[in-house]
């Protein structure tokens, strides 16, 4: 027999249960047992210690009965015991610094030196399948990355950026840091490791030297090298003018490590919930640090040194060294030991460390069910009118999980005595009271009793070997009372379509319509603007009572009303929407008014003009398709006219010899419908006198124009109009003038003379 058991599971639990018959009355075990894989003396095989594959894979063992002498009675019987792999260890490198050279202008992609991890979990599961990436490079100018490595073999290699750029003259070494993750690297809940890998540049020996000069009779080393700082200087005279030309001077600051890492917040708080599997991602830890970025001064380093409390162990936690993914270490977690753990991580770069605090909170997962405070809610008596979304019936079950947690949160849900889904449940999310509500109008014609059952659930799922029981059920009766309720119309909108030259008294369509009491039903319409419908107020069939014109309405809409036939005359509306289809009734016209067409008078060459037809029937899905005639045969021998397109054509002279004048065209122009129809229109076009390609009309004598002795007659009176007013106003002037002289005179004489 064979028993696949994975490793690191809790201790006392029962592999097998083994029976026998007498004489037989207990069971000896013998193997490779680790004083872990135990048999009792009833023939419950189990283990009491977490087994290891990492120490046993296969425990190969052998069972016997034994009766009350101790002899062997059955057997041996060989069991094998199959250790599975879980996730418990974590890759390593083989060193925790490499060291490498590379050449400058190396070909792409060829490795130039290896880093190795090995991982103690089963490689033929993708826990022990490793798969290395690089973190971090230093220096990494203009975000360019110059190096790769192999993610499956750990092989380092250039990039094609990197075969271009490099150069032992701007910077003769890179320090890489190169993780590894088990996992195959595609789960947040692998582990990894961290190495640091330091890069020397060599000097690429294949290349031509650069140009020397050396002046003659020059003691002086050669060449020499000049590093120039970047910015401006000018000298000026004591009147402030310069004496030459700016000199440009280049300065780069640069950067030391005088800033220490920060925390990114007081307290930096995570949540995982209990029973996460080992290895399971908590949260991504992340300080900062205000040095240069992609330097040696701004690389962190972290690293838990404390943990509080200790239970049930110390080192429940990891972080990684670069990446700050905090990760279950040793075991999962349970808020009964400890509801919050406090960490101190340590964070550091190349000269300073800041402690930072991070709280991990552990969330208590499902194992308790809701429970009703009362298994049956009796009758609830409601009339079918009541107002969609009124509350009828409140509800309660209480979950002794966390509070305000999806393991305590409780959700209703109707599972028998509701097929057409009427009714809903609201839960108050302070009080998880449930408040049953309607979604739907109730209809006491289809169901005037219903026997609802509701269960009581959480969103979150229930730990396993814990189920719902009778105690997160509940029941009441909903007795539904009769109301006169209006016609109901079996759809909101009606649709028929038609085609617009059927006879008069032809029938388009029809609606149909209930009364849930059963009343009989007249209908009639409303908003027929036209005239052009009726309807049987019995059968609802509706007729078109006179002709109809798509051209008019395409689509024709109209109300019906369906009325109850008894005495309370209820009434309920829906829509009648009648489409049209186009049949071939209106004859093609032109586009527009084409008035403005001419033509430079006189013709040097022979003419032409463009003009557009169209049609006010519906535009088939490929346009209209005109053809074009002349109107008069007598005309063939001065004009003919010639199709540009289906809707466009060209009327053109065949001579020079026309009169300034309008010339009104007759044009002939057929739609090749069904059946097809052909309209004749005239085209005018004006031979006139062309100023700047401009027809220039002299002004002649028009109808409402005066002539020019009328136009003198109106300026004479004018003139006079203006010299009579003139005339007025000297008048007054004078009048006013003497009557001033007479009232001083007046005052002369009665003033007393002086002494």
């Amino acid at each position: 027999m064979t028993f696949s058991i994975y490793e690191g599971q809790e201790p006392s639990q029962v592999i097998f249960q083994f029976k026998v018959n007498p004489p037989a009355v207990t069971f000896e075990l013998s193997g490779e047992t680790d004083d872990i894989i135990k048999i009792d003396s009833s023939g419950l095989l189990y283990y009491d210690r977490a087994l290891d594959r990492e120490t046993r894979a296969i425990h190969n063992l052998q069972i016997a009965a034994l009766d009350a002498q101790g002899a062997i009675v059955e057997g041996p019987v060989p069991i094998t015991i199959e250790v599975k792999d879980i996730n418990d260890n974590r890759p390593m490198f083989s060193q925790a610094k490499y060291e490498g050279s590379v050449r400058q202008n190396s070909r792409p992609g060829k490795p130039f030196m290896y880093v190795n991890a090995t991982d103690l979990d089963d490689p033929a599961t993708p826990n022990g399948q490793l798969f290395y990436q690089i973190v971090i490079q230093l220096p990494k100018i203009d975000d360019v990355m110059y190096f790769q490595i192999n993610n499956k073999t750990g092989e380092i290699s250039l990039t094609r950026q990197g075969a271009l750029e490099l150069d032992p003259a701007k910077n003769p070494s890179y320090s890489l840091v190169v993780s590894v993750k088990d996992m195959g690297g595609e789960s947040e809940n692998s582990f990894s490791d961290t190495a640091s890998v330091d890069i020397t540049v060599k000097e690429n020996i294949w290349k031509a030297p650069d140009s020397v000069e050396v002046t003659e009779n020059s003691t002086n080393p050669h060449p020499v090298k000049v590093t120039q700082y970047v910015f401006y200087a000018v000298a000026k005279d004591e009147y402030g003018k310069p004496l030459s030309y700016p000199l440009q001077i280049h300065v780069k600051v640069k950067d030391i490590n005088d800033n220490p890492p920060s925390c990114p917040s007081a307290v930096t708080v995570f949540e995982v919930q209990e029973n996460e599997a080992l290895g399971s991602s908590i949260g991504i830890f992340t300080a900062y640090d205000l040095d240069e970025k992609n330097t040696i001064n701004s690389i962190l380093k972290y690293k838990i040194v404390e943990q509080t409390p200790k239970i049930p162990m110390d080192g429940l936690f990891l972080v990684e060294e670069y990446e700050g993914k905090v990760q279950l270490a040793r075991q999962s977690l349970k808020k009964q030991d400890a509801p919050q753990y406090n960490l101190t991580v340590e964070v550091s770069d190349k000269d300073f460390k800041t402690l930072c605090a991070v709280e991990i909170n552990v969330i208590d997962i499902n194992d308790q069910i809701p429970i009703f405070e009362k298994s049956d809610y009796g009758n609830l008596t409601v009339p079918e009118d009541t107002a969609v979304g009124s509350n009828i019936l409140t509800i309660q079950a209480t979950d002794a999980d966390e509070p305000f947690t999806g393991s305590s949160k409780i959700l209703y849900r109707i599972i028998q005595g509701d097929k057409e889904e009427r009714l809903g449940i609201d839960t108050d999310l302070h009080t998880n009271a449930g408040y049953v509500i309607i979604k739907k109008p109730l209809d006491f014609e289809t169901a005037a009793i219903s026997k609802i059952v509701v269960h009581a659930e959480n969103p979150e799922p229930l730990v396993s070997g814990v189920t719902y029981n009778a105690s997160s059920f509940a029941t009441f009766t909903l007795f539904v009372t009769d109301v006169n309720e209006v016609p109901l119309f079996s759809q909101h909108v009606f649709q028929a379509e038609v085609a617009e030259d059927v006879a008069v008294g032809t029938k388009v369509g029809n609606v149909t319509a209930r009364d849930p009491e059963g009343l009989d039903i007249r209908y009639s319409l409303r908003g027929d603007t036209r005239g052009w419908l009726k309807i049987d107020p019995i059968t609802g069939e509706i007729f078109n009572v006179a002709p109809l014109d798509r051209e008019k309405e395409s689509v024709y809409h109209v109300q019906v009303v369906a009325t109850e036939a008894g005495g309370s005359s209820l009434s309920s509306t829906s829509f009648f929407h009648l489409t049209l289809k186009d049949v071939n009734d209106n004859a093609p016209r032109l586009a527009r008014d084409y008035t403005g067409l001419f033509l430079c008078y006189p013709l040097s060459t022979p003419g032409s003009v463009v003009f557009e037809a169209t049609d006010d029937d519906q535009q088939p899905f490929r346009g209209f398709h005109f053809t074009f005639a002349l109107g008069s045969e007598s005309l063939q021998n001065d004009w003919e006219v010639s199709k540009i397109n289906g809707t466009f054509a060209r009327l053109s002279t065949k001579h020079t010899d026309f009169e300034e004048k309008v010339y009104k065209i007759p044009i002939c122009i057929n739609d090749g419908g069904r059946p097809p129809l052909e309209g004749t229109v005239d085209l005018p076009v004006t031979f006139c006198t062309c100023v700047e390609e401009r027809c220039f009309r002299p002004a002649g004598r028009q109808d409402g124009m005066p002539t020019v002795g009328m136009a003198v007659g109106i300026l004479l009176t004018i003139f006079i109009v203006i010299g009579i007013i003139l005339a007025v106003v000297f008048i007054r002037f004078k009048n006013n003038k003497g009557n001033d002289n007479v009232e001083n005179a007046q005052a002369s004489e009665v003033k007393p003379l002086r002494s």
